[in-house]
């Protein structure tokens, strides 16, 4: 069965993690990226990059199935950004779950959201549209996760959390069950958050003593 072409928005480091996870589902090939000026012309893992954002509404024409592949930490608005755009112009923006993570048949995942190698995703949880669930992070049982969020590697979100709009969860970092995470938090790398956090908060990285 022939593979249905798919254009990746974003040629970078993320993008690098998104084509391997494409490449073991099996279901796409890719067309070719989106990129940044200094980026056309090369290729990223043997895929070209085609052009700009100024190419894109031919390209959407010609591809219309869609990952963004721009990855996401201080914050989420290039991506939510394109999201629209793609939207604007009725695109197929799939679901791609890596074949090495596991989802729960009863969690649901919304559109253009991808689940990386070696994530967990348990019975109940909600995921939101255009979300990055990194390698190996878990989600709980009934976590909701609004639209445009990364759950970055290795982070544990605990049953029944709650987080907002495009916020950012660091690497290695634990929320604690039951709480808010307020839309568009960013919570740095090794963080245990134990208490509700209000929207736009951001709490450094955790900084070990030497």
């Amino acid at each position: 069965m022939s593979k249905v072409p798919i254009l990746l928005i974003g040629a970078g480091g993320h993008a690098r993690s998104c084509i391997d996870v494409i490449e073991r589902e099996g279901r796409f090939s890719v067309a070719g990226l989106i990129g940044l000026p200094p980026e056309v012309g090369s290729s990223v893992l043997g895929y070209p990059v085609v052009g700009t954002d100024e190419i894109l509404p031919t390209m959407l024409d010609e591809c219309p199935v869609v990952l963004i592949s721009i990855g996401q930490i201080e914050t989420p608005e290039p991506r939510l950004r394109i999201f629209s755009l793609l939207q604007q112009r009725r695109c197929q923006l799939p679901v791609i779950v890596s074949p090495l993570a596991y989802v729960s048949r009863h969690a649901t995942l919304g559109a253009g959201t991808i689940v990386m190698h070696g994530a967990v995703v348990n019975a109940g949880a909600s995921i939101g549209r255009n979300c990055i669930i990194n390698s190996q992070a878990l989600v709980e049982h009934d976590v909701v996760i609004a639209d445009h969020c990364h759950i970055a590697t290795a982070a544990v979100i605990n049953g029944g959390v709650h987080i907002g709009e495009g916020a950012f969860v660091g690497s290695n970092s634990t929320v604690r069950q039951g709480i808010n995470v307020g839309e568009r938090c960013l919570i740095g790398m090794a963080q245990g958050l134990l208490a509700d956090c209000e929207a736009g908060t951001s709490i450094p990285t955790l900084k070990r003593s030497t």
